[in-house]
């Protein structure tokens, strides 16, 4: 290690160091170790002094443990030169694991591992110029300490990934726990001050008024789209939910769709915060219309684009119970005689124009459309000029054009 050839070949400067000059090398290290670990935290608490200071279980600081460790273990390895030496995992894993609980990156961690570095090499040059040791050999000890220092950041690495692994997890459970709350259709009392409460703790701002998605994967394991922090997801449901807060907020729209391309589903109608469920009913119903072909599928859409349909088509039994009482006078004309004569009588009803009208509508010949008209008023008689009737009429023929059923 602190002789590794560059080449199978290459001749090792250190391993030709006399041993007896090392072990004395190695002797006056040991022996000044514990003083040196002092000078090093010394030096990092000048340089970085709003460093916390960690106390281990004996009371002396957690940093000068590492520290004096880290120096023992390299200089006892000085004498065999087998291998790599041992990084002491512990403490390095616990220095990058505080970084990530405290948020911050490791950047600043592995400036003060290499001003430790160079000031091990300057104790550790001064060592060698008092028993001789040659020039080559302390060249590759300085190799052999930059290459020391990478394992050390490994394990605060290790540490770090740890923490910040720990810390989403928290997260995303704070989080499921708000999402259940806001999303719950019957509140047991006023959530106002838990809904306060959870919300603070993953410091998510409580909007106003917020809109609820509902998603379809593009495949089992699709990668979660990156909607931003603001937005809440939850990915455990096998249709993924998402609140979105202040969704007509400015760029709030454009980066939502950035963000869920590739992916389908819909998003519910804004709605004051306490009304989060009511935002999710509808957009599980344009769901599931959108999984019957009934809605376009294979993008994102927003409900309030398809309020006719929403209204239309989910009350299934309803409108199939009007249309049943409705069209009855259509019940005995043959299935291609009465769909023509029912799309007459819905262009009829949303132009309220004559046969001009309603033949353009329908690219049909106006004589056509007087004809179609006259059975329209003896199938149906005065009820037809009823303002309820023609209102109800255009409400099941428009769902039936909606199902595809109606040109």
């Amino acid at each position: 290690m602190p002789a590794r050839p560059a080449t199978v070949n290459a001749r090792s400067a250190w391993h030709d160091v006399p041993r007896l000059q090392v072990r004395r090398f190695a002797a006056i290290a040991m022996a000044e170790a514990p003083a040196l670990a002092e000078e090093i935290l010394r030096e990092i608490r000048r340089e970085y002094p709003h460093l916390p200071v960690v106390l281990d279980e004996s009371g002396e600081p957690m940093a000068l443990v590492g520290i004096r460790r880290a120096i023992e273990v390299f200089v006892q390895h000085l004498e065999t030169a087998e291998g790599r030496p041992t990084v002491p995992p512990g403490v390095f894993q616990e220095f990058g694991r505080g970084e990530g609980l405290n948020g911050r990156s490791l950047d600043s961690l592995q400036a003060i591992y290499r001003m430790g570095v160079r000031l091990a090499w300057r104790r550790f040059a001064d060592i060698g110029q008092r028993v001789e040791i040659p020039p080559p050999a302390m060249y590759e000890l300085v190799d052999a300490g930059y290459e020391y220092l990478d394992g050390l950041v490994d394990q605060s690495v290790r540490g770090y990934a740890e923490a910040a692994a720990r810390q989403a997890g928290e997260r995303l459970r704070l989080q499921r726990r708000l999402m259940e709350l806001l999303l719950a259709e019957r509140h047991r009392g006023d959530p106002a001050d838990a809904l306060t409460e959870r919300a603070a703790r993953i410091g998510w701002p409580l909007p106003k008024k917020v809109a609820v998605g509902v998603l379809l994967r593009p495949a089992r394991e699709a990668v979660p789209p990156a909607v931003g922090q603001g937005v809440l997801l939850d990915m455990d449901y096998e249709q993924p939910r998402m609140v979105v807060p202040e969704p007509g907020a400015a760029g709030r729209p454009e980066l939502l769709h950035r963000a869920l391309t590739g992916w389908a589903g819909a998003i519910g109608p804004p709605v004051p915060l306490a009304d989060a469920a009511k935002s999710l009913r509808w957009a599980e119903a344009a769901v599931r219309l959108m999984e019957r072909d009934l809605l376009p599928a294979g993008d994102v859409l927003y409900c309030t684009e398809h309020t006719e349909a929403l209204v239309l088509l989910q009350p299934e039994e309803l409108i199939d119970d009007l249309a049943l009482r409705c069209l009855a006078p259509l019940r005995h004309c043959g299935p291609t005689h009465g769909r023509r004569l029912a799309e007459t009588l819905l262009a009829w009803l949303e132009t309220r124009g004559g046969a001009p009208e309603v033949a353009a509508r329908l690219g049909v010949h106006p004589q056509t459309v007087r004809y179609r008209l006259r059975q329209i008023r003896e199938l149906w008689g005065d009820e037809i000029d009823d303002p309820d009737r023609r209102f109800e009429l255009e409400l099941v023929l428009r769902a039936r054009r909606l199902r595809g059923e109606l040109a």
